[in-house]
């Protein structure tokens, strides 16, 4: 039986930034399509929906995903905006600057939509401005130490709140989602590096610990399908 009481350390492949070309377009549209599937993109959509309904806010909201891989959230959160008629300025973030190549080609329809490479730890991100911070499918590749800084620049940083979007770690998540590769044709690449992120996730008592001393006026953590948490930070 796989052992899923502490968090492990184990890289993912995703995790190599000089990935480039065909090779990384495939594996980010294939979880792409995973997570269309398993409905992941709209946890992170209906985060920014409460976040707004939360306050009165007219100028257009400055939004930044961090660590955008291929911009499918973005264009997600663009939709939303045009279909609610919100005006958004939305810039993704990656290490990975060759998946911004891909991510702009994909949002060309969207201009108000731009994409940089950089460390979320960079000084260069300490100097971009926002009112909503992203991060879906992100946070599970960091380190607890680095979590924890991480939230204390996503805390000072965001002026209306942060959504966190990522996976509950389980036995029963990793069983079924090698199941889910196997039926559905999962390329290698893929059902490894979810497997992986399924044990680089989280327990709720985890994200409620990561929490606990943010400087922010209220949190929630909701347990979602397909094994996910939402969790919003009000500012």
């Amino acid at each position: 039986m796989v052992n899923t009481k502490e968090r492990t350390s184990q890289k993912e492949i995703m995790d190599d930034l000089e990935m480039q070309g065909e090779e990384l377009e495939k594996t980010l549209q294939d979880l792409d399509t995973v997570n269309q599937w398993l409905g992941g993109n709209k946890i992170t959509v209906k985060g920014v929906e409460k976040l707004l309904k939360s306050c009165s806010y007219t100028k257009p909201v400055k939004i930044i995903d961090v660590g955008c891989g291929n911009g499918s959230i973005l264009k997600e959160v663009a939709k939303y905006g045009r279909k609610t008629g919100q005006k958004f300025e939305l810039l993704g973030i990656d290490a990975n600057k060759n998946a911004m190549e891909i991510a702009e080609k994909n949002l060309a329809a969207y201009p108000e939509v731009s994409f940089k490479g950089m460390d979320v730890f960079s000084e260069e991100f300490a100097r971009q401005e926002a009112d909503i911070i992203l991060c879906t499918l992100t946070l599970h590749h960091f380190s607890n130490d680095e979590i924890r800084e991480l939230m204390k620049v996503f805390t000072q940083k965001a002026g209306l709140g942060i959504v966190i979007n990522d996976l509950k770690r389980s036995r029963k998540a990793y069983y079924l989602f090698q199941a889910f590769c196997k039926a559905f044709g999962i390329r290698e690449i893929n059902r490894k590096d979810g497997l992986t992120s399924i044990l680089r996730s989280f327990k709720k008592e985890e994200l409620q610990a990561f929490a606990k001393d943010l400087a922010v006026s209220r949190q929630e953590i909701n347990e979602k399908w397909a094994f996910r948490y939402q969790w919003i930070i009000y500012k």
